[in-house]
């Protein structure tokens, strides 16, 4: 614990409330040891209680989500087609591993099928297990074939209600995080509840299941409960070994599950390297952290079958150099402040010259350009220049990717959450920085300091980890709307450990001189009781009734296509199209792509942007070749993408393609002067007049209101 306090003027009164009473340990007549037993007995009912309370709002918290995807989708009375066409997008990419583990005439057999996999991208066979975060999926195949329940549960329901099922493992992780900093449970009650009525902005795991952020950001949530407990001071060798074996499990499972797990650890890294800059946290804690990111990393890439993206990732480049630079510069934390910000300047520009070189030998020894698409949407996200590249502008035109909306504020204030965590984090970044600049200075005392008021301030490690990190993803958030869910889950955690913390309500209360000891304790208490029933008075109703709110599943022209495909197409057909649509047709009918959305493979991006010519104006020969080229039977058209309104113009698909192959956009506004008319009409457009020159080469063999689906010819 480090503390920074006023130099004392002599108060008598208050330094004995301070001060534990002697008295108390020395009274006669058996009293030391009936208050250690009534202590003792108080701890174990409290901590019994608390546990009792965070295992029922976990598995409230799962039977909620749950009885909401029922009545959202009707699912237990859907056909099974409709089911998995709920799995949108990339979700029906990661469900259809499971669905063809389970169908495979043994375990070894699906296991061969995704190692060698030449259904997911025509005319190449991937590696499954290589590519993408699926093992999953594949543990849950296991167990369904393993355990003796087929005929009381279907393999859809086994897959969602393990998903249900981690939602209670995330809040009861979130629960002990704030019970932790704080030291009362009820902390943990109030950010559990925080977390059910901000869901709107906390999860999406109910309309989204099968997503990899689902599966990842449980075991995140557990690693930060570890992690806050690992920094806790005073703690037994048994007990650390034990936290520092939780860290790990919980940092290799996340890993394991997401793709973005480097990003999201790197961030993680660089709250340890400021706060072990500034001496805020113990060092040799943070280098087994940085150990444990690095060997969960190099496990994950090993059953990932030495994937390159891992061995490449920033992270293991940044945590690496952060080893070698500590030990050129073994000296980092002597000296006086100048001495010392001079000494901290040079260690972080010898860890970023580092990282950089460390990380550009290692991907131009393994020809690494897996994640170029990433760092080209950052570049042009922060104005580092505009690019004409696809792949970049199609996130910048997507929303999930672009800031974080005003709204979601509004929605946060509304439970007070969004109040509460700005009055915290700013007391708590000024403690911070208080800290930091004594830990700099070498002193105990900060001079600036000697004109304020009495007051003390303390910053224990793992409430200085918890500040860093809900700052770090908060820039995250803001900047990205779909990392809010890293946030927002955080900011509940770290509001309610402010509001039942004993340090902040004493730092306040001694500011403006009305601090007494029982005072603190009152407070403590009755705020955060007041705030449950305030959000149990205005949001219970809500709750209720989106619990009676019954709805269905309702996508006839989808299934319709998905139908066709099965009864009138060969197993063996190949269909190209754009791909959220494909990865529901490799679910629904076991049909192979040409592309699909996991999009974290140069290849695949190349392969998807020519495939998606035929939303481009190009003559009929270019597209029929193109396709052809990959193996394509059947092309799908949706005039949801062909005559695309969601976006504003400069963002619909087909505008990025036309600037992409410098062709002039469709509608009213400017383009860029080098931008020429293309001499070829729009080819999904165009398509449907039947012309000549077009039939030759494809022929409809299916149309609806939404999808138009043409054969391909065979030419000599």
């Amino acid at each position: 614990m480090t503390t920074v306090r006023q130099r004392r003027a002599g108060k008598g009164t208050e330094a004995a409330e301070d001060q534990p009473s002697e008295e108390k340990n020395v009274k006669p007549d058996g009293k030391i040891l009936s208050d250690h037993t009534g202590g003792k007995l108080w701890n174990v009912l409290s901590i019994s209680v608390g546990g009792i309370v965070a295992l029922s709002l976990g598995l409230l918290t799962s039977v909620y989500v749950a009885t909401l995807h029922e009545n959202d989708l009707w699912f237990s009375n859907i056909k099974e087609v409709e089911r998995e066409i709920s799995f949108r997008t990339e979700c029906g990419l990661y469900y259809s591993y499971y669905k063809q583990m389970i169908q495979a005439a043994s375990i070894q057999q699906g296991l061969h099928g995704l190692v060698y996999d030449n259904k997911t991208e025509s005319v190449r066979t991937i590696n499954i297990l290589e590519r993408m975060n699926v093992y999953q999926e594949v543990l849950l195949s296991i167990l369904y074939r393993i355990l003796p329940i087929q005929q009381y549960l279907e393999p859809v329901y086994f897959y969602i209600y393990t998903l249900f099922g981690l939602q209670a493992v995330y809040v009861i992780a979130l629960y002990v995080t704030s019970w932790l900093l704080s030291g009362t449970w009820l902390s943990g009650l109030l950010a559990a509840c925080w977390y059910i009525t901000n869901r709107t902005d906390t999860t999406r795991v109910e309309f989204t299941i099968p997503l990899r952020e689902n599966w990842a950001l449980p075991f995140f949530a557990v690693q930060i409960a570890a992690i806050t407990y690992l920094l806790r001071t005073h703690l037994q060798p048994f007990q650390e070994r034990l936290t520092v074996t939780a860290v790990f499990i919980a940092t290799f499972l996340f890993s394991l599950t997401w793709q973005f797990n480097q990003f999201m650890m790197l961030i993680q890294a660089l709250a340890l390297f400021i706060l072990d800059c500034f001496d805020m946290l113990p060092t040799a804690k943070v280098t087994w952290l940085y150990i444990i990111q690095i060997s969960a990393l190099l496990l994950v890439c090993v059953l990932q079958f030495f994937n390159s993206m891992i061995l490449g990732s920033l992270l293991m480049s940044f945590n690496a150099s952060v080893l070698i630079a500590r030990t050129i510069q073994k000296n980092l934390k002597k000296g006086g402040l100048l001495n010392r910000l001079g000494k901290l300047i040079l260690h972080v520009l010898l860890v970023l010259c580092l990282t950089l070189l460390i990380n550009k030998f290692i991907k131009k020894s393994l020809n690494l350009e897996s994640d170029e698409h990433i760092f080209k949407f950052l570049k042009a996200k922060f104005g580092f220049g505009a690019t004409r590249d696809f792949d970049a502008n199609l996130y910048l035109c997507e929303e999930a990717f672009g800031l974080l909306p005003l709204n979601t504020f509004s929605r946060l204030s509304d439970t007070l959450l969004f109040y509460i965590y700005v009055f915290v984090l700013f007391l708590m970044t000024v403690a911070a920085v208080i800290v930091a600049f004594q830990n700099l200075s070498g002193s105990n005392q900060v001079q600036f300091m000697e004109k304020m008021e009495e007051c003390t301030i303390t910053l224990k490690p793992d409430a200085a980890y918890n500040l860093i990190h809900t700052v770090l993803f908060g820039c995250l958030a803001l900047s990205t709307m779909r990392m809010k869910y890293l946030w927002t889950s955080h900011m509940c955690v770290f509001a309610s450990f402010g509001l039942c913390s004993t340090e902040v309500w004493k730092l306040i209360l001694k500011c403006i001189h009305l601090y007494t000891s029982q005072r603190t304790h009152v407070i403590k208490y009755s705020i955060p009781i007041i705030t449950l029933l305030y959000i149990s008075y205005k949001f219970w109703p809500g709750i209720m009734d989106e619990l009676s709110e019954l709805r269905e599943f309702y996508d006839p022209d989808t299934v319709e296509l998905m139908n066709w495909i099965k009864s009138s197409t060969p197993n063996t057909a190949v269909f190209a199209g754009s791909m959220q649509l494909l990865a529901g047709v490799k679910l629904c009918t076991g049909r192979t792509l040409t592309n699909h959305p996991h999009y974290e493979d140069k290849n695949l991006r190349e392969r998807t942007k020519q495939i998606y010519q035929i939303y481009a104006k190009r003559s009929p020969e270019d597209v029929y070749g193109i396709l052809r080229s990959f193996g394509t039977d059947y092309v799908i058209l949706e005039d949801s993408i062909c005559y695309e309104r969601r976006h504003s113009r400069g963002c619909r698909l087909r505008d990025l393609l036309d600037i992409a192959n410098g062709h002039i956009m469709d509608g009213l506004g400017e383009n860029e002067p080098d931008l020429k008319p293309s001499l070829y009409p729009r080819f999904c457009e165009e398509i449907k007049k039947n012309l000549p020159s077009y039939t030759i080469h494809f022929t409809r063999v299916f149309q609806n209101k939404t999808f138009h689906v043409y054969k391909l010819a065979k030419h000599k």
